[in-house]
């Protein structure tokens, strides 16, 4: 049985015309930030955090926006939401609370619009150099559960910890997740210490801990899911209505200690091992930015179960995969000091996550869980079904086995103080204007 209520995901409209065009110059022709993504962020540019919204170079603030009286089609509660210092209001208003607000930009950023002209005469107090502004976390994540819906990724990893059995049987029947730490979520940019914990020893006695630095330092590539209005706790988010309670999207990077996790990880799963970072990138990508870029979930494979009835809509089967480039690149200390680009270890894309979206946030709430705006769900990682599109350094060395050479001619099995991971997001579609996640960076500090 498949549901086949009516879709909550957002429909291509006017918005994502490609020949719009922004007085903002440096949108026109952006490879990320053009007029037809309009991601919202929160930032400080010395006057504290205020919400803007990326539009090429540019930082539009919209606080002033509203000051300016340039925004006048708004409801009472999505003003109160932009003269926040975090989007967790943005993301609790309805769907088409956020839809009216994208449309408002979009033709309040347009050239030949009349608000467009007027706003384009207040060009200097609206825009903000995005060089000069630092990036906040962009909600208060009261919640975090990371899944494990990159199907490619878990039996890679599984085969590393589970040669007999690296898929285990519930995999292809329910969206598996964990509980994780919302505490040391951080914005992009923000250093990584390098985490202590128990490492396991092999001794003639048998296998014994010692507690260490990790030797194992990995990253995991993953899209940020922000949740926007929640349900009460006791309830069930359809998934007919799952994706009218998705935000946006972002890049998401679960840093992992891979030997303590692999000390500590059964019976109960994840925890110091995965709870010392998380960073995610500072733009939050909305649901309606990426109608374009929609399209079938992962193809199961002949002989796979069909999900349960609850998981099961035929929209979201249809229509609610995502098709996000991603790309993972790695800088030594020894790159930067010799001016070396970053040397490409990954280029995959979202197409590969077993799950989607609309499914995981479902799942997370199908025993009554109260999901709330501004709860963060992690993808897992999203690895491609060859070497080339491997999401962590897990797979691409098979466990530190088979060390990368870098184009510099070093080699890596896991990383090392001063390395900086940076993930890169974008989406393309043939009559559409590119558009991007931005970029989610961090460094290891020893």
């Amino acid at each position: 049985m498949t549901t086949t209520q009516t879709s909550t995901l957002p429909a291509i409209d006017a918005t994502h015309d490609s020949a719009l065009q922004s007085w903002v110059m440096s949108a026109n022709g952006h490879p990320q930030f053009p007029i037809q993504n309009l991601p919202l962020g929160v930032f400080d540019a010395g006057e504290g955090a205020r919400i803007g919204t990326a539009i090429g170079n540019e930082v539009l603030d919209l606080a002033a926006a509203l000051e300016w009286g340039l925004l006048p089609t708004l409801d009472m509660a999505t003003e109160a939401a932009l003269h926040s210092d975090t989007l967790n209001a943005w993301m609790a208003l309805s769907a088409a609370q956020r839809s009216l607000l994208r449309a408002a930009l979009s033709d309040l950023l347009q050239a030949q619009t009349a608000s467009g002209r007027q706003a384009s005469a207040f060009a200097r107090q609206l825009l903000r150099p995005q060089d000069a502004c630092r990036m906040l976390l962009p909600a208060d994540v009261g919640d975090y559960s990371d899944f494990y819906a990159g199907i490619h990724h878990a039996v890679n990893a599984g085969r590393i910890f589970r040669p007999d059995n690296p898929l285990l049987p519930n995999y292809k029947h329910v969206p598996i997740a964990y509980h994780g730490r919302s505490s040391s979520i951080r914005p992009s940019g923000t250093p990584l210490q390098r985490p202590i914990g128990q490492i396991r020893r092999d001794t003639p006695e048998g296998p014994a801990p010692e507690l260490g630095p990790t030797e194992r330092l990995d990253y995991e590539l993953e899209l940020a899911i922000w949740v926007g209005a929640g349900n009460p706790l006791g309830t069930q988010i359809p998934i007919e209505q799952a994706s009218a309670h998705i935000a946006g999207f972002g890049l998401f990077n679960d840093w992992s200690a891979r030997d303590l996790q692999a000390w500590e990880y059964q019976p109960l799963g994840p925890f110091t091992g995965k709870n010392f970072m998380s960073s995610v990138s500072p733009w939050v990508v909305t649901q309606e930015a990426l109608a374009p870029f929609r399209g079938p979930a992962m193809a199961r494979a002949e002989g796979d179960p069909r999900p349960l009835p609850y998981l099961n809509h035929e929209d979201d089967q249809r229509n609610g995969g995502l098709r996000i480039q991603l790309e993972v690149l790695l800088s030594t200390a020894s790159m930067r000091e010799q001016g070396l680009a970053p040397h490409r270890l990954s280029i995959g894309d979202s197409s590969h996550l077993y799950w989607t979206p609309a499914q995981m946030l479902t799942q997370q709430t199908i025993g009554g869980c109260n999901a709330r705006a501004g709860d963060l769900l992690g993808s897992g990682t999203i690895s491609a079904p060859t070497p080339d599109g491997y999401g962590a350094l897990l797979e691409i060395t098979e466990g530190g086995k088979k060390p990368v050479q870098l184009a510099n001619g070093e080699t890596r099995t896991f990383l090392q103080d001063g390395d900086e991971i940076i993930f890169r997001g974008w989406c393309e579609r043939e009559g559409f204007a590119r558009i991007g996640l931005g970029e989610c960076r961090g460094r290891v500090q020893g």
